[in-house]
């Protein structure tokens, strides 16, 4: 009985735990799931075996109280026979048949009441037992629930943290070509043609800036041809 209860006590501890807390507080909750999964797989193969010779001993015990009721019922149908018989003999005068018979009936009476009274101390255990077969029943269910339950959540848990790690992996491959990143090779690749481009106007602007001082010495000289051709008027005058 010790072991029953101690198993009982095992499948109700297991029926009630609390996953997500357990999983809230472990470091590695991958493994916590795997060693939970094999700790309920294990316990549920025990608790198995375990119901299944409570239920065979319940059976058998079922069986011997069976066997009693139907003895006590055949003792006192015997009982009753040896009566009959020894009434008949009496009242037919023999006495000593009369008494032989008497005696076979006190004897399947004691028979009868012993087998009355076997079943009677069996039935209360029995109905104990099946009580608790009953809840071993209940905590099997319960046990084998949380065991989907615990691979659901290691089947999610475990899809999510790979979702995570190849994002990470997106992410970091989105960086290395990021072109905001001045780090990135495509960064480092376009601040060069950043600075091809400048050179490239810079030496327009150049050439242009001297176009234009050309025209302006141009324009100084005509100045010159206007103040000589004034000057000429001025002496033609005098």
């Amino acid at each position: 009985m010790t072991q029953k209860q101690t198993i009982l006590g095992r499948i109700s501890q297991l029926a009630k735990a609390n996953i997500n807390s357990l999983l809230d507080r472990a470091e590695d909750p991958e493994k916590m799931l795997d060693q939970l999964v094999r700790d309920y797989t294990n316990s549920i193969a025990e608790a198995e075996e375990a119901v299944a010779q409570t239920i065979a001993n319940v059976r058998m015990a079922e069986a011997d109280l069976r066997s009693d009721e139907e003895t006590a019922q055949e003792w006192g149908r015997k009982a009753a026979a040896a009566n009959s018989k020894a009434e008949e003999l009496r009242g037919q005068g023999d006495a000593a048949g009369a008494s032989k018979f008497e005696n076979l009936t006190r004897i399947a009476l004691q028979r009868q009441i012993q087998h009355e009274n076997d079943a009677s101390a069996a039935r209360p255990a029995i109905e104990q037992q099946n009580v608790t077969v009953e809840k071993l029943k209940e905590g099997l269910v319960s046990m084998k629930t949380k065991l989907e339950e615990l691979k659901s959540k290691r089947g999610t848990l475990v899809a999510r943290a790979r979702s995570v790690e190849a994002q990470a992996k997106v992410n970091d491959a989105m960086r290395s070509i990021d072109v905001m990143d001045p780090t990135s090779d495509l960064g480092r690749f376009e601040e060069k043609i950043k600075r091809e481009e400048a050179l490239v106007a810079g030496r327009a602007e150049a050439q242009t800036t001297s176009i234009e001082d050309q025209f302006d010495e141009l324009e100084d000289h005509s100045h010159d041809a206007e103040i000589e051709a004034r000057l000429a008027a001025l002496r033609s005058q005098g």
